[in-house]
């Protein structure tokens, strides 16, 4: 009923911003306590088995896995720039900058995604869209120019600042690779081999950096959780919005998620409420949200929907 009045595209939207603000926070929780690559290879192992076991337990998912795992470069450079490169950059910022100053820095992904998609993958720039974006990224630099309560432009904040926005471009790019390499599978097939690859990567880099031996049950466990009940649902949820919208599309949504992750903040009493200036920032950021995902007219929609549909269906 409720994706039949607010539509399909929608409901995936909102489950995907809430589960990755809940994934926010409790990544900030863990690598509280635990070393950010731990929890990178942790959650992104947890990711991969309940990935795998539903590629497992499905039958017309197993062929499209075994497609997948067939491309091995494809999959190597889309482990290296949406996994490895992500998570080691933005969870090594988190732990140098704190995640409310990391989770604004991968707020501007939007405006990373639409740069890339103009100059390198031929996208076309509207009006509408380069408003909305700029929009939305001012609203993010002004909130985290009001609203972080920083330490300055130390050395320290500057190298957690080049470790985010590294891994936030990776992520950029993951999006228009992975359409356009795996863009014919769909995600809960493709994502096995992804993530499995990603684990390896990130396991053999934990192992080598990180006391395991010495990381609490109990922050393995929310290791497992997080990986599991949350990342992995998110992966499916943003794989499949790429596939029908576009990176730019999935992007924007996304930019609502540092702000949902503040006002989670504030209801689990680890920061004060956000006063009248970060309200009007949320608000602004969310009006260029909505510029930029906003649908078309009907007769243009109809149109973009036939050039996708032909585009999609091209060898």
């Amino acid at each position: 009923m409720v994706t039949r009045l607010l539509g399909r595209t929608a409901v995936l939207s909102a489950l995907m911003v809430v589960l990755l603000a809940a994934g926010w926070l409790l990544s900030g929780h863990l690598v509280a306590g635990v070393h950010p690559l731990a929890v990178a290879a942790g959650r992104t192992a947890a990711s991969f088995a309940v990935l795998a076991a539903l590629a497992a337990a499905v039958p017309s998912l197993r062929a499209g896995a075994r497609t997948a795992a067939a491309r091995p470069w494809a999959v190597a450079y889309l482990a290296l720039l949406g996994f490895v490169l992500y998570y080691t950059g933005t969870l090594l910022g988190v732990d140098r900058i704190g995640a409310s100053r990391v989770g604004l820095i991968v707020s501007l992904l939007p405006c990373i995604t639409f740069a890339i998609g103009i100059t390198a993958f031929g996208e076309k720039a509207t009006a509408r869209k380069t408003t909305g974006t700029l929009l939305a990224a001012a609203a993010a630099i002004a909130y985290a120019a009001t609203g972080t309560g920083g330490t300055g432009l130390d050395g320290a904040v500057l190298a957690g600042a080049a470790l985010a926005f590294g891994g936030t471009v990776a992520y950029a790019l993951y999006g228009y690779v992975y359409r356009a390499r795996l863009g014919d599978l769909a995600p809960p097939a493709a994502l096995p081999a992804v993530t499995g690859a990603a684990a390896l990567a990130l396991g053999a880099l934990a192992a080598a950096a990180v006391p395991l031996r010495e990381i609490a049950f109990e922050d393995w466990v929310g290791i497992a959780l997080l990986g599991a009940a949350l990342t992995a649902p998110v992966f499916v949820l943003a794989h499949e919005l790429i596939l029908r919208r576009g990176p730019l599309y999935t992007s924007a949504v996304a930019l609502l998620v540092p702000f949902l992750v503040r006002l989670g903040e504030w209801g689990l009493g680890w920061a004060g409420p956000p006063g009248p200036v970060a309200l009007a920032l949320l608000t602004a950021c969310a009006a260029g949200v909505w510029l930029t995902v906003r649908e078309p007219s009907r007769t243009t929609s109809g149109r973009r929907s036939a050039t996708v549909a032909t585009e999609e269906s091209t060898p």
